[in-house]
């Protein structure tokens, strides 16, 4: 950790994980919007702290210019814990995957051109196109379409993440489940 970031982290009272994971969302967001995963205010990230906890993109933030003091932090009912900034619109999509998957730490909503484009055209991504794909994550589910920001949105996805760390909804982007940030990016750099 820099030393401008352990003096911000001792300032805000985050602990070393937190002020990690602040970073980390912050460099995975510069590298989504540096591939065109994600553009202008799209897209969210979000990672679970070990207190339970999640840090996450806030609303309307362009996810390429990120600053580690400026993310939210929510709890599990999607409230702010700590008074800082409101978070995405689209933290349903965050919470039910971490609601249904105790076992990842980070997910990654984009929306990949490619992966959207095939949405669009009715092509289903579970087919092997590409077997180092379908060898290395398996199928990518597609979800029926649900209105961004809503909870339809959130649980279109509820019962493919409960068996897929990757999905695409119809019309709208991919979501990434991982073990940890990285982890979660690479899933998403497959999908597309």
């Amino acid at each position: 950790m820099s030393d401008a970031l352990a003096e911000l982290a001792k300032a805000r009272g985050w602990s070393d994980e937190e002020a990690r994971q602040r970073r980390a969302i912050c460099e995975i967001g510069k590298l989504c919007y540096s591939r065109f995963y994600i553009v202008g205010a799209d897209g969210n990230i979000s990672v679970r702290l070990s207190d339970g906890t999640i840090l996450i993109t806030p609303a309307g933030a362009m996810k390429g210019f990120l600053d580690p003091m400026h993310l939210a932090h929510i709890d599990m009912q999607g409230e702010v814990v700590d008074g800082g900034p409101k978070a995405s619109t689209e933290r349903g999509i965050h919470l039910t995957c971490y609601e249904e998957r105790p076992d990842i730490k980070a997910v990654v909503h984009a929306h990949p051109p490619h992966a959207v484009a095939m949405t669009i055209a009715g092509i289903d991504l579970q087919a092997p196109f590409i077997p180092e794909i379908i060898v290395t994550i398996g199928g990518i589910p597609t979800a029926k379409f649900g209105t961004p920001g809503t909870p339809e949105l959130s649980e279109s996805i509820r019962k493919i993440v409960k068996c897929s760390d990757t999905l695409v909804m119809t019309h709208h982007g991919s979501v990434t489940l991982g073990t940890n940030l990285l982890d979660a990016y690479k899933k998403l750099d497959m999908v597309e």
